[in-house]
């Protein structure tokens, strides 16, 4: 398979399991709406359990050994690290939860598509001009609402595109060049950090 077709192929895989898992749930592993209300139980306060929330989640991708607690829902068809696809897993859910305290529906694709955009951080505007939307000042969610079905479609791509190429070298990456960032090269600590930033990014995609 050409590498540019592996890349599109590892990038909706990604994609769908940080949907179908990180946000929605599956088996052992807590959706987006599950995990939110179990925060809001214990803070009646929706910006408390909002900071509670990420706080949770910097903890929890700081831990070299999270990937216990996921288990085989890691498990790609492409060559993707378990321990970044955990890490992905684990940051949509925290997007998705905040949204779902902000009040949104995490079942809808717009929402899908803007909890991806928060993963990228300050490259989701990218990733949206990229498919032909300005965000302006508006949210990202904003501006995702008003544009049709299938360009949410090529806007969930770009970003899965984005996320795959990060970690590799510019434009067409070689898949065997990826390094898991959880008790890999690169320690919990940074995981940590970066999970910090994705969830500024949600509050601010998700405004209240």
């Amino acid at each position: 398979m050409p590498d540019e077709q592996r890349v599109a192929t590892a990038a909706k895989a990604v994609t769908d399991k940080i949907v179908n898992v990180g946000v929605t749930g599956a088996g052992p592993w807590k959706g987006s709406v599950q995990i939110a209300e179990e925060h809001l139980a214990r803070h009646e306060d929706p910006e408390k359990a909002i900071s509670r929330l990420i706080a949770t989640h910097v903890r929890l991708t700081s831990t070299t050994g999270f990937l216990t607690g996921v288990g085989g829902l890691v498990t790609l068809p492409v060559t993707v690290p378990a321990d970044l696809t955990a890490l992905w897993l684990a940051q949509g859910r925290m997007a998705g939860g905040i949204a779902h305290i902000r009040g949104y529906d995490v079942t809808t694709e717009e929402v899908h598509s803007v909890v991806l955009l928060s993963l990228l951080g300050a490259s989701g505007a990218e990733a949206l001009a990229a498919a032909g939307v300005q965000i302006g000042t508006k949210s990202a969610l904003s501006a995702v609402k008003k544009i049709p079905g299938r360009v949410l479609i090529e806007i969930n791509k770009k970003v899965g595109f984005r996320l795959i190429t990060k970690a590799g070298t510019k434009g067409v990456i070689n898949l065997t060049k990826l390094v898991p960032l959880a008790g890999g090269v690169v320690g919990g600590g940074v995981n940590g950090v970066s999970t910090q930033a994705v969830g500024t990014w949600a509050k601010r995609n998700f405004a209240a």
